[in-house]
């Protein structure tokens, strides 16, 4: 059994998403997260969206993480794509050719752990 020890303290990470969008069947959707707290390529920190329709389960969607590397949901990753820029420190969303079956509401989201394989 292996376990991480974190430090103690008050950590104040802020995630600013974009507006509300209202697309239309096959159009792209484009949602940026700017990041506050930590730095987009911090080894230390994953960032990703998650999704909810409307009476339905929370779903993840996929992340970054500080070394670049990204993870996506199985039946999502053909259409979506999450990106960063450093200089900016924000990451994006990038959804192709959505449906009406994409409708949710979307969470910028972070993580404070290293992904294992």
């Amino acid at each position: 059994m292996s376990g991480h020890i974190l430090p103690s303290g008050v950590y104040c990470v802020e995630l600013t998403q974009t507006d509300s969008l209202v697309l239309s069947p096959g159009q792209v959707l484009t949602l940026s997260c700017k990041l506050s707290g930590y730095s987009v390529s911090d080894s230390s920190y994953c960032t990703g969206f998650n999704r909810q329709p409307a009476g339905k389960a929370l779903e993840w969607v996929g992340e970054i993480c500080g070394d670049g590397s990204t993870y996506y949901s199985d039946e999502l990753k053909s259409r979506f794509q999450v990106t960063r820029d450093s200089s900016s420190n924000t990451v994006t969303l990038q959804g192709q050719n959505m449906q009406t079956e994409d409708t949710s509401v979307y969470y910028s989201v972070y993580y404070c752990a290293k992904r294992t394989q």
